[in-house]
């Protein structure tokens, strides 16, 4: 197989140890040094030293666990392309020997072009999605601590979620606290029920009338603590999360005028022009007909329904004309 890259690292990256292979071909010759690094950041700068002095063009690593992030991170001030692989990709590769370790055939696979890098985001993007993943841990938690709770009034014969839909509303939060103070008189439980409770003060009295003990107030006290916890843990999250999405700057408005009148200018240009959102044809704010086949419409009508789609944030709107010009 065609070598394509001379000199060329492939990493091996575990919990406490990063094992390095070092690949150099001079004169058709290949030669192979190994060494370990621990995986401490005086260790690191250590070992993207050496790479620099042997003057890889190429470094590849696993993307294994969140091992890989606190050594990518250090190595990516490198002098050399740093590649991160999906790992499963790499076992796939076939004519790997059994005696080798990961670190060569990841090497020898790198020299040969057949490592695809994924894409890693910036360091700011991989916080944003750490503390939007943490928020979604703890959301799931919070929905288990409810489930919880029903449960425990399920045991004490309270069918709460059977005439409130939301049992950690107002109306169930003000019923559930009164139990744990000690009120056990469904007719009291039911006159905490707010005037927008659809059941009957019947039907909340069935569902009231239980049998609720000291360890059920004891469990629910303990649950609805823990899910309070969790809810201003979550509400912690919303403030961090909020203040790292960058706002749109006033310019892009300016920059969403300049794509205006450049789309206007190309539909005018280009005879029977058929834009295209992604794989979609542009449809009109009013009608399911692209661009062409609309009697009578100016074609700087497109430009409102392009520059609503390029606001939304969501949206990565690329615009496809016949003649292959492309405005992003």
């Amino acid at each position: 197989m065609d070598i394509l890259y001379e000199r060329v690292a492939g990493l091996d990256v575990h919990k406490d140890t990063v094992v390095a292979c070092v690949r150099i071909v001079m004169a058709g010759k290949t030669t192979r040094e190994c060494r370990t690094f621990a995986t401490t950041t005086e260790q690191v700068v250590v070992l993207r030293a050496w790479l620099e002095d042997c003057r890889c063009t190429q470094v590849a690593m696993e993307a294994t666990g969140v091992y890989w992030m606190p050594v990518f991170r250090i190595l990516d001030a490198g002098k050399f392309e740093l590649i991160v692989a999906n790992a499963a990709h790499i076992k796939n590769v076939p004519g790997r020997k059994t005696d080798m370790n990961d670190a060569t055939w990841i090497a020898d696979l790198l020299a040969c072009g057949l490592i695809h890098a994924s894409f890693v985001p910036n360091e700011e993007v991989q916080e944003l999605r750490a503390l939007t993943r943490t928020r979604k841990q703890l959301v799931r938690e919070q929905t288990r601590h409810v489930q919880r709770i029903d449960k425990t009034l399920a045991e004490a014969n309270i069918k709460l979620s059977s005439v409130i839909s939301d049992i950690m509303g107002a109306s169930g939060r003000r019923m559930i606290q009164a139990m744990i103070d000690g009120v056990r008189q469904p007719n009291k439980l039911a006159e905490l029920a707010g005037k927008q409770i659809k059941a009957t003060p019947k039907e909340l009295y069935d569902a009231l009338h239980g049998r609720l003990t000291d360890h059920h107030r004891f469990l629910l006290a303990l649950h609805l603590k823990q899910w309070d916890n969790i809810d201003e843990m979550i509400r912690k999250l919303d403030i961090e999360i909020d203040q790292r999405i960058v706002e749109p700057r006033h310019d892009d408005d300016r920059h969403l005028g300049v794509i205006g009148a450049r789309l206007h200018h190309q539909v005018q240009a280009v005879e029977g022009a058929q834009p295209h959102v992604g794989n979609e044809q542009v449809e009109w704010a009013d009608s399911k007909q692209p661009l062409a086949g609309v009697e009578g419409r100016g074609t700087g009508d497109v430009v409102p329904r392009l520059a609503e789609q390029l606001h939304d944030p969501r949206q990565r709107v690329f615009v496809v004309f016949e003649n292959d010009d492309a405005i992003r």
